[in-house]
């Protein structure tokens, strides 16, 4: 019969029959894992046990974590992905950032923040607008070409006073109908201060051109000449006038 001495012996003596019983298990799971391996040289992991020494375990056997000894496997983190790098906001005293035109610009609320310009609209390009005198110069060198005709004023046909007042007509402006009273009529100009579409007067104010820029007229000369476009030089200068839409 045990006495009450025996119990506490027995409970001490315990664990250590616990533990050579796991150990001889480890041992004979890798000889058993030795005898599986039979492709070839297998690779094997060391198990340090207590008592034992170091046994070699093929690695393809699992063995149970918590034993002392045996190598903690570290489990491998998935890499994320790395983040998108986040916008990088840029502003400095002094530093003017100039938005591109996009359509919808002005509606995002920009206009007034420090550093942001919002872009110039761009204005489409108008034809310069043209004075009465020039739009009669662009009528009579229409008609460079078109015969001389005593008493007529176009379309087809003119007389020199006829050319000046048809011309005058297609830019809106109505003028005398014959040569002295077209001088009499429009605002002196001197022949320094000529600008195209004035009207100039030659032989005394018996014939009528308009100045056409560069020291010429466009006239209707004579039977046989037309329309042509001709150097003042070539008649005597009698006046110039001017006239006003």
């Amino acid at each position: 019969m045990a006495s009450k001495n025996d119990e506490p012996r027995t409970t001490r003596f315990l664990p250590q029959l616990l533990w050579w019983a796991l150990a001889a298990g480890v041992v004979l799971v890798a000889a058993l894992g030795a005898l599986l391996c039979t492709a070839g040289e297998a690779s094997a992991q060391t198990v340090t046990v207590p008592g034992l020494g170091n046994i070699e375990v093929p690695n393809e056997i699992a063995i149970p974590a918590g034993i002392p000894g045996m190598p903690v496997s570290i489990p491998q983190q998935e890499s994320a992905e790395p983040a998108a790098p986040a916008p990088i906001e840029f502003s400095a005293p002094g530093i003017t950032f100039a938005l591109p035109a996009l359509p919808g610009l002005e509606k995002l609320g920009l206009t007034g923040l420090p550093g942001f310009n919002s872009p110039t609209p761009v204005q489409p390009k108008l034809a310069p607008h043209k004075s009465t005198g020039e739009m009669a110069v662009d009528a009579a060198r229409a008609k460079l070409g078109a015969n001389y005709s005593g008493g007529s004023a176009g379309p087809d046909a003119f007389d020199c006073s006829g050319l000046v007042q048809w011309s005058y007509e297609q830019a809106g402006v109505s003028v005398p109908r014959t040569s002295y009273d077209q001088l009499a009529a429009g605002t002196p100009v001197a022949q320094e201060d000529l600008r195209p579409g004035d009207v100039v007067s030659f032989y005394g104010g018996g014939h009528s051109a308009i100045y056409a820029g560069d020291g010429k007229v466009i006239h209707a000369s004579t039977y046989g000449t037309g329309v042509v476009e001709s150097p003042m030089a070539t008649m005597p200068y009698a006046g110039a006038c001017r006239f006003q839409d």
